[in-house]
């Protein structure tokens, strides 16, 4: 039987048309944690030849969401920050790594730490989301 963290990381995925768009691959989710890969393609960078902020932000909050849902309690997002370090460029391979930081029954703080192929840190997010009394999951 599949563990609950990747049966809710698979029914979010299968409804989420943009991560799937963003060719996010899923390579750990665990209670708590989730460690999600990309590549950037020539559509996502912006005027000046690097990629949108949006894109680095977008991989981030996508794991944000698979790690803070990993409970199997429907969570949602209530403040979410990123901090920009690097340009990324056409083809870098990204990984987004997300921890929990802190949590109680209502509220999940999380930190979502962003490299690129070369192990450079090229975003810091920091997600606080709203834990719900729901399950995803519910047999």
């Amino acid at each position: 039987m599949q563990n609950i963290p990747e049966a809710v990381f698979q029914k979010m995925y299968r409804e989420d048309g943009f991560s799937q768009w963003l060719g996010i691959e899923n390579l750990v989710t665990e209670t708590g944690y989730c460690k999600l890969k990309m590549q950037v393609r020539p559509e996502m960078l912006n005027g000046f030849g690097v990629a949108h902020g949006g894109i680095v932000y977008s991989l981030a909050d996508s794991a944000f969401a698979f790690c803070c849902n990993s409970y199997n309690r429907i969570s949602l997002s209530i403040e979410t920050s990123i901090t920009h370090t690097k340009a990324i460029h056409k083809n870098d391979v990204l990984y987004a790594e997300a921890k929990l930081i802190t949590q109680s029954n209502k509220i999940g703080t999380y930190e979502v730490i962003v490299q690129n192929q070369d192990g450079e840190i090229v975003g810091v997010f920091k997600g606080i989301c709203y834990r719900t009394e729901k399950n995803l999951i519910t047999s």
